[in-house]
């Protein structure tokens, strides 16, 4: 495990991080604990969450999942590890969520920290993150701006970015960060940061892998030029890289289980790109699973790769395929799949 620090920063994280979001859905609480006892026993130290989690999004489990890490991190050393979440804004519609509506202002984001750190049972989180932009945008699946907001979304960075501070300045964040934001997005906080004297945004966290490299056409160039490091969470398509669906239909999987993820994840153009990803990695002679988290893990912007586990056995298959290194040959033949099937579940 390499363990290096975010760019700027002085919060040394591993290359590898846990995602928990199947803990307390799908995972219970003895089998997460034995997933973070392994992963941080591996040299895992970076574990993310939300205050939403578990998914899919229900009141009736909402918090679970900070409720089982905070659990198991009242028995570490809090500076062993490092602890990010994030605050869910309106665009979903989870009015469950502090009784709602979900404006991304300091009120609402002091309430939604309180509560996590409280789940959490400590005193601050390494790495803050907006879940999602306040704006509407095509997320998860979708693909299509359309241009009718007519509000000054400027405006509403700066006020969130403005909130996020003062968070930091009451010593409750260290750093912050966002998910499934834009280049747009992502440069409108960062022109805040500087004009203004408050943090910087030093993570995005977005969907990456060999199904959706969307992230490569913008948002590459943001980390590159502005110091950014991508927490690549899905990057294994939600479990379409390891080949699973194909070879078996178990019930407890997640796209079996939950059948509103289909659309992202059941398009017709994902059986053929799976097809001849899974040819390369036969090629090579490593399973579709080390083919795609080694390609995650080469990208010169990917930060950490994040890791999402139902079991403690699919833990240890997927850290143990983490160690893969691909060859140049490798990753031109990822290329070629790539320029005949491009972007299939983005």
């Amino acid at each position: 495990m390499r363990i290096h620090h975010l760019p700027g920063t002085d919060l040394a994280v591993s290359d590898i991080g846990l995602g928990t979001m199947t803990f307390g859905e799908q995972t219970d609480k003895a089998s997460a604990h034995e997933e973070l006892d392994y992963a941080l026993a591996e040299g895992i130290n970076l574990f993310d969450m939300a205050e939403m989690y578990p998914v899919p999004g229900r009141a009736a489990t909402q918090g679970a999942t900070e409720t089982i890490v905070g659990a198991w991190l009242a028995h570490q050393a809090r500076d062993r590890v490092v602890i990010a979440t994030k605050v869910a804004g309106p665009l979903r519609g989870f009015h469950w969520l502090r009784g709602g509506p979900l404006a991304l202002d300091l009120a609402n984001m002091r309430e939604a920290l309180e509560g996590s750190l409280k789940r959490l049972k400590t005193d601050y989180v390494d790495l803050y993150q907006i879940h999602w932009p306040a704006r509407p945008l095509p997320i998860f699946g979708e693909t299509r701006y359309e241009a009718r907001d007519t509000t000054d979304a400027a405006a509403a960075i700066e006020e969130q970015l403005q909130a996020l501070a003062t968070l930091v300045r009451e010593g409750k964040v260290r750093y912050i960060g966002l998910s499934n934001e834009t280049p747009w997005g992502a440069m409108r906080f960062l022109e805040a940061a500087e004009r203004l004297g408050l943090p910087r945004i030093v993570t995005i966290q977005n969907a990456y892998n060999l199904l959706n490299r969307t992230f490569e056409s913008g948002l590459a160039e943001v980390c590159h030029r502005e110091r950014l490091g991508l927490l690549a969470y899905s990057p294994l398509a939600f479990g379409l890289l390891t080949g699973k669906y194909q070879a078996h239909s178990d019930p407890q999987a997640r796209l079996n289980r939950f059948p509103e993820f289909g659309p992202r994840y059941r398009k017709a153009a994902i059986n053929p790109a799976l097809e001849a990803y899974a040819q390369v990695a036969e090629r090579f002679g490593i399973s579709l699973t080390a083919l795609a988290l080694a390609f995650v893990r080469s990208r010169f912007f990917t930060a950490s790769t994040l890791l999402g586990a139902r079991t403690l056995t699919q833990l240890k298959e997927d850290l143990n395929d983490a160690k893969v290194v691909l060859p140049p040959e490798a990753l031109a033949a990822i290329e070629e799949v790539h320029l005949r099937s491009p972007n299939p579940a983005p």
